[in-house]
């Protein structure tokens, strides 16, 4: 298959319209063409998580899907949930349990932790660990970003610190 095709998608709340070639994956998309490069790619495989996204509200590993696939989705990456001036809730709570280090996983796992506060009751430490464990960290060995999670889960639910 030869030429480019022409997508249209929603990232982080803007219209985009491009055309490109079928065999593009939607990371390369995002980081490539677009300047996104919080979406980290790490092992091309789908399994370590550096390169999660939220694709129509639901986490799916940018590296395994072309951006043809995209079409008509709406994309959300890290550079949507915060700023640097304001910070989102997940990144604050991250930044507070020092749940990063090196921080080239920590895109991916603030894209999980999203999904998991939306959709997942996370009573316990093992809920948590079991809904990360998904994303692969080399550095920090999980206990503050469980600590992390655990505060934000805690204030979802309303129980108290």
């Amino acid at each position: 298959m030869s030429g480019k095709v022409d997508i249209e998608l929603t990232v982080n709340g803007e219209a985009v319209f491009e055309a490109v070639e079928p065999r593009t994956l939607l990371s390369d998309f995002l980081r490539d063409t677009l300047g996104l490069t919080g979406t980290h790619v790490g092992c091309e495989h789908g399994i370590c998580g550096a390169c999660t996204v939220r694709v129509n509200g639901s986490t799916a590993r940018s590296c395994l899907m072309f951006a043809v696939q995209a079409n008509g989705a709406t994309i959300e990456t890290v550079e949507g949930l915060g700023s640097v001036a304001k910070l989102h809730r997940i990144q604050e709570a991250f930044r507070k349990h020092h749940a990063l280090q090196c921080g080239f996983c920590t895109p991916g796992f603030l894209m999980t932790v999203r999904d998991l506060l939306e959709s997942h009751p996370l009573k316990t430490d093992d809920d948590i660990r079991d809904g990360l464990s998904g994303n692969i960290c080399r550095c920090t060995g999980y206990d503050h970003i469980v600590k992390a999670v655990r505060e934000l889960a805690n204030e979802r639910d309303g129980i108290a610190a």
